[in-house]
């Protein structure tokens, strides 16, 4: 359950939080956002109240495991760091669970929204817990409708109840294998990567959206060498061209060969089928997106968690930025956009003003576009992909649930053309 709050209720609660800060703490400043502005489903914490937490503070020691909910709020909430996220939620922003089954991870990644239908396509984990796949087991791609999802929130009436609408499966050729990242419509199709299995390769795809589901592969090697097991994809705004980052996620899950590659990034021009690297020196590369002008192009880099390896909290954890060479179209002028607080950054989309949104540990986390965080869609469990469903409309990947939140966002276009 979710609470309102009032000005009374938001000064208790970011005082009396989870770390037992000690008495000379400085105090948040609970005049800085006016509680009557706040959502319904949100919460302000502001930086100061935890900025220092002194010798007997309880600091957290695990990123995948010590999730960051200093007001102790039941999920799903928003959690507010900068009054700037408030005008992109805007004051009647909801979030609730529109569709589960917690026995299987059915919404990992991939997620596509479909004008014509208003659908959205996803994939179900790849080699990770409750996926249902494995060495031997391919993962599924399904859909949801968003019309039915609205129907169903409009009959639940008022409040922010889950609801629990229909997965439905789609029938693809045994050529789509593993799927892990998606984006478009690109000509009206799905793109999917896919991350290979066994001595099934990894592959680009082109799949209709309606059945019989027709597909297409643009592309399943590098120059006769198998990739490792291809992760994310996005069309660089302006173009035509495809850029999809490879990492040996596949292999790390046990459901790959030992890796024959660098983890890098790629491009791809659909249209010649010609291939080449734009970036590389990762630890692993792993979600990739494109500011609205497609000038600066971002890289999660999640080395921090390695499969059966284990996690390692001193990897990177970070957003990367890149300028995109207008000639080349190389990824130039590495820097750091954003180190995550909990658990990694995976899946990445850009708003219409350039705000960047991440699937991270605990939901999915909001960056202004220099970098600062302004807030997270909070629910308290692994966000792997979010995808916006038009304007106002945020559709959340969290494995064994999907998210909908409605909220004052804009969205990027993904599309092409």
């Amino acid at each position: 359950m979710v609470a309102t709050f009032s000005i009374t209720a938001l000064t208790v609660g970011l005082a009396a939080w989870a770390y037992a800060a000690p008495e000379d703490q400085v105090k948040p400043d609970a005049t800085a956002v006016n509680a009557t502005s706040l959502p319904p489903q949100a919460v302000f914490v502001d930086p100061r109240s935890f900025a220092v937490l002194g010798n007997a503070g309880a600091f957290r020691e695990d990123a995948f495991t010590a999730l960051f909910n200093p007001t102790n709020t039941s999920p799903p909430f928003f959690q507010v760091f900068d009054p700037a996220f408030l005008r992109l939620l805007g004051p009647g922003a909801t979030v609730r669970a529109v569709a589960a089954d917690p026995t299987f991870a059915f919404a990992h990644e991939a997620p596509i929204w479909v004008p014509n239908t208003d659908e959205v396509f996803f994939a179900s984990n790849d080699g990770g817990a409750l996926g249902r796949s494995d060495i031997d087991h391919n993962n599924q791609v399904s859909k949801i409708s968003l019309r039915e999802v609205q129907a169903a929130i409009k009959a639940a009436g008022h409040g922010t109840a889950a609801v629990n609408v229909s997965v439905t499966k789609l029938d693809l050729p045994d050529t789509i294998q593993m799927t892990n990242g998606g984006t478009g419509p690109f000509f009206g199709n799905l793109i999917l990567v896919n991350s290979g299995r066994g001595p099934l390769p990894p592959s680009v795809a082109l799949v209709n959206p309606a059945p019989p589901h027709n597909t297409t592969v643009l592309l399943d090697n590098f120059f006769g060498r198998q990739f490792n097991s291809l992760n994310d994809v996005k069309i660089r705004p302006g173009t035509n061209t495809l850029f999809f980052t490879d990492v040996t996620y596949g292999f790390l899950n046990n459901f790959r060969p030992l890796p024959q590659l660098p983890n890098q990034v790629y491009r791809l021009d659909p249209e010649t089928r010609a291939v080449r690297v734009v970036a590389d020196g990762f630890d692993k590369c792993n979600g990739i997106a494109f500011s609205r002008d497609g000038k600066t192009a971002f890289i999660s880099d999640t080395g921090s968690t390695s499969g059966f390896l284990g996690n390692n909290q001193t990897r990177p954890a970070t957003i990367y930025a890149f300028d995109v060479d207008p000639k080349t179209e190389a990824f130039k002028n590495r820097r750091v956009f954003a180190y995550v607080d909990t658990g990694i950054a995976d899946g990445m989309q850009l708003d219409a003003e350039d705000n960047l949104y991440a699937g991270c540990e605990d939901g999915v986390h909001v960056w202004s576009p220099e970098g600062a965080l302004l807030g997270k869609i909070f629910v308290g469990t692994t966000s792997a992909n979010l995808v916006f469903a038009g304007d106002h409309r945020l559709v959340i990947m969290s494995e064994t649930a999907i998210y909908f939140a409605e909220i004052a966002a804009k969205a990027n276009k993904l599309s092409f053309p």
